[in-house]
């Protein structure tokens, strides 16, 4: 019970914040304290950030930033990282205020965008930024929730423009999961956006269990001390893997021999049983989620009764109601149906729109109760549960498996607990012979989940700053970015690191004193006589690796090679030769073992003898059993020797360096200098060589200082320099070209822009343009077969233009020491032309596997709808000499094309 005091006090705050009373009066629960705190900074005039786990509450403070422009007849926009995210938000506030307040813009959705309460992806609130969009007249505050997808390394840029470019008058709401450098990013805030109040609410709305599934017994992770591994568990894993697993996969695989991981519908039996469901189980695999729903349709798992059946009928038939009938079969629609009514179900981006709906409002409403998803779950949606299951702690993170953070493992278990509903959430690891219990437990005591910028200039970005602001006044502004923030501040400590280095250095020539001679001097000659052996012996590889590349270079389809090494090692026929125009060969072949992939430099410790030729079908499919078997019988039939002589030494090829002058002449000054005769030499060189290394580290920090600040900088100022040589700049003003390119938000913004001024693109018909279009935006989940055909001689020709200018243009990036675009990808070509054409889903999807690109309906869609934007860009921008594109009409045409069947399904809100 609060004093008479303090009770006086909060009145008097009441009554000083009429909004903030108004607003509570309107809520069915009352304000968590940092919520209030929240509140009152907005109604004060503050920019606030807020950082608290998921399932906190942190969004309220966002939607009272709604309530105070509509009580201030301004507007607000809400900004969401996901498409899926501005859709829940849009309806949620529709809720609230009505569809006349609020409307609705991603990139292929616009409803009511005049709207004072506007719902938005955070590109499209850039992009108006950039074009200063009469829209952000009156524009009063600005909602951005998940600011921490500032981090992500493909988008997070997005975010940082948005913040640096808002006018000044605009409040700022950033909502954040909990991050450790919550204060930094505060105080980055506050120097580009003026006052900001900083809350951070550590504190679980719901208290969460962890635990650890050994076999079909559920250990608590912690022991009664809340803080050390359970002993119980320890001794089970112990036994477990002692008796059941006393071969551990060395190759850091599934598990050990003899170890099978639990089924999954008795995992899910097991949570039943003891009232932990609903469950999320992620599970970092689209496949592994599919799979993991038929198992439990397979084992006869039901978690519904009758009448929870009907009403999933009833949902199922509402929001798939405007799915093409012809479609539903290649959608898997019925077997996912049956999924859904016994109450299990995936969730993915592979699956389309509509089915990932019908999951999350099922979920939602406690009729689904078993989904197994991918970590792209845990970002945003609004689907709570009760537990969480992580079947493993490593997952691929676009580029290799790396193991789970802290901070991801938080963001993922941070789903389990639903406020209001639950008094407790449970996360529950699976445990393998690859998961460690002490691990699981630092990965979920430990809150370290620093937020780190992504920033980094790009070409549209440049010509539309420099256009707004001129050149030097861009670059002032971009080096207000978080990026160069952070870098900044950490300079002070690598300056204090070299002053440390420096003392230990004194102290290190103390000790290689000799009484013969100068033995700094004579260090510095061993050490230079050590680096040119080693360069020597550098170039000695760099030939042998050359002549290896030029030999697989020169493979062909259907040459028959001998892999001489590792698991691989026998005949192998060549499928594709795997020739990149900026990378090592790479040929895909199938040896006569069966396998099947691509092979690289590091294969071969030498050059690559062509033993013979097989006929290889032309559309052959290596993915095939069947096929790979047929071409591994054609491979045993040839009459070749077991093995072929080596080749012998290249003369002249001296890796010792005996040959070399230099080596020679290092080698008669140091057995010459006084020191070489020193009975303490080779303790007073240890000494040197700590020496040496210390001084290099030194060398290092001072060039990693030099490259922090003002790092950014120098990264614009090439880039205008590229765009000033190429005719988008001309000082400090665009171009008719530059400002053609400001119109086009693509990660391949500058090839784009190439390609329309060098014309190899007009003439193209929608569908051509559609097909061409999608080389620049699509880019394949895993290895694919070259496209040996296109579907005319015009996208031919287009592409073939297109990969030149790319060539072209990465050439130019690698001589200015920028990072280069992104090659065009063809994988998507034939899909891409045939729907443009009216094809049917199934016939689409049909011809892109024929060709070595199997695609889900989900991807299918994502990727369709990237390729309309970058249409849409292409019908909107100018002409690179000012007038109107000679593709802009043929664009609009190309994207009504898209629009239709699933895609247009996809696209509704």
């Amino acid at each position: 019970m609060s004093s008479p005091s303090e009770r006086y006090a909060a009145s008097r705050r009441r009554r000083g914040r009429p909004i903030l009373v108004d607003f509570r009066a309107e809520l069915p629960f009352a304000l968590d304290p940092f919520q209030e705190q929240g509140c009152e900074a907005l109604e004060d005039g503050y920019s606030v950030l807020v950082c608290a786990p998921t399932g906190a509450g942190k969004t309220v403070v966002g939607e009272f930033g709604v309530h105070l422009a509509l009580a201030a007849h301004q507007k607000c926009f809400y900004t969401t990282p996901i498409k899926a995210l501005s859709n829940q938000k849009y309806n949620d506030l529709v809720d609230r205020y009505g569809t006349a307040q609020v409307g609705l813009l991603t990139g292929d959705t616009a409803i009511n965008p005049d709207a004072p309460v506007v719902v938005m992806t955070t590109e499209v609130l850039r992009n108006m930024l950039y074009v200063g969009s009469p829209a952000l007249a009156g524009l009063g505050y600005v909602v951005m929730d998940e600011v921490h997808y500032l981090g992500d390394r493909f988008r997070g840029a997005v975010w940082e423009e948005v913040i640096i470019h808002l006018p000044a008058a605009v409040r700022l709401i950033s909502l954040s999961a909990t991050v450790s450098n919550a204060e930094e990013f505060g105080e980055w805030l506050v120097s580009v956006r003026g006052e900001t109040r900083v809350i951070v609410h550590e504190e679980r709305p719901v208290p969460l269990w962890q635990h650890v599934l050994v076999g079909t017994r559920m250990f608590d992770l912690f022991g009664p001390d809340g803080s050390s591994v359970d002993g119980q568990l320890l001794r089970q894993v112990a036994d477990r893997t002692r008796y059941v697993d006393p071969v551990p996969n060395r190759r850091g695989g599934r598990g050990g021999r003899g170890w099978r991981p639990p089924h999954r519908p008795d995992v899910i039996t097991r949570l039943d049983r003891e009232g932990l469901l609903p469950a999320i189980t992620f599970i970092f695999s689209r496949a592994g989620c599919d799979a993991a729903a038929k198992q439990c349709v397979w084992a006869g798992l039901w978690l519904t009764d009758e009448d929870e059946r009907t009403e999933i009928d009833e949902v199922v038939d509402e929001l798939t109601a405007e799915v093409p009938r012809e479609d539903l079969e290649v959608l898997g629609y019925w077997e996912w149906r049956d999924g859904l009514r016994r109450g299990v179900a995936a969730h993915h981006a592979g699956l389309i729109p509509a089915f990932k709906q019908t999951v999350e409002e099922l979920f939602v409403r406690g009729l689904v109760r078993a989904v197994f998803a991918t970590e792209t779950l845990a970002l945003g949606i609004n689907m709570p549960a009760r537990t969480v299951v992580l079947e493993r702690l490593t997952k691929f993170n676009g580029e290799s498996h790396a193991d789970v953070t802290p901070g991801e493992y938080t963001q993922l278990t941070g789903r389990a607990g639903r406020r209001g509903i639950d008094v407790e959430g449970h996360a529950v690891v699976v445990w393998s012979p690859d998961v460690d219990p002490q691990r699981v437990a630092g990965l979920a005591s430990n809150r370290t989940y620093p937020l780190r910028s992504s920033f980094r200039p790009s070409y549209n970005m440049a010509v539309n700053l420099v256009g707004q602001m001129g050149r030097g006044q861009a670059r002032t502004l971009l080096e207000a970015s978080f990026a160069q923030f952070q870098a900044d501040r950490g300079v002070a400590g690598l300056l204090a690191q070299i002053r440390r280095n420096e003392e230990t250095l004194r102290q290190h020539a103390a000790q290689m004193q000799c009484h013969l001679g100068d033995f700094a001097e004579y260090a510095d000659l061993r050490r230079r006589l050590g680096e040119r052996e080693t360069l020597l012996a550098r170039e000695g590889a760099r030939e042998r690796r050359g002549a290896i590349a030029a030999s697989l270079e020169a493979l062909r389809r259907g040459d028959v090679i001998r892999v001489p090494r590792g698991r691989r090692a026998g005949l192998a026929v060549v499928l594709d030769p795997g020739v990149a125009p900026r990378d090592d060969p790479r040929p895909l072949v199938v040896t006569e073992g069966r396998w099947s992939g691509r092979l690289s430099l590091v294969d071969f410790p030498m050059a690559v003898d062509v033993l013979g030729s097989v006929r290889v079908p032309k559309h052959v499919n290596h993915r095939s059993p069947q096929e790979r078997r047929d071409l591994a019988s054609s491979l045993r039939a040839l009459d070749l020797p077991d093995d072929v002589p080596r080749r012998p030494r290249r003369a002249g090829a001296d890796v010792t360096g005996d040959g070399d002058a230099e080596v020679q002449r290092l080698r008669r000054a140091l057995r010459a200098h006084p020191c070489h005769q020193c009975t303490d030499r080779e303790q007073h060189a240890r000494w040197g060589e700590r020496y040496s290394r210390l001084a290099r580290e030194n060398e290092g920090l001072r060039r990693r200082i030099d490259g922090r600040t003002g790092s950014l900088g120098r990264t614009f100022d090439r880039i205008c320099d590229l765009l000033d040589e190429r005719g988008y700049l001309d000082g400090d003003e665009t171009t008719p070209a530059g400002r053609q390119l400001a119109r086009i938000w693509s990660e391949t913004d500058l090839l784009t822009a190439e390609c329309l001024r060098a014309g190899v693109w007009d003439g193209l018909d929608p569908a051509e343009l559609a097909a061409v279009a999608s080389s620049l935006v699509y880019e394949a989940r895993r290895e694919e077969l070259l496209v040996d055909a296109m579907p005319s001689s015009a996208v031919r020709d287009a592409l073939a233009a297109t990969e030149r200018i790319w060539a072209d243009l990465a050439d130019v990036e690698e001589q200015r020491q920028l990072p280069p675009s992104r090659e065009p990808q063809l994988g998507f070509v034939w899909a891409m032309y045939r729907w443009a054409r009216q094809e049917r889903l199934d016939r689409v999807l049909g011809v892109a596997a024929e060709r070595g690109n199997e695609l889900s309906a989900g991807d299918f869609i994502r990727w369709c709808k990237q390729v309309l934007d970058l249409l849409e860009q292409l019908a909107a921008a100018p002409g690179p000499n000012g007038g109107a594109s000679t593709v802009g009409a043929v664009a609009r045409s190309a994207a009504a094309a898209i629009r239709h069947g699933v895609v247009a399904q996809s696209m509704q809100p």
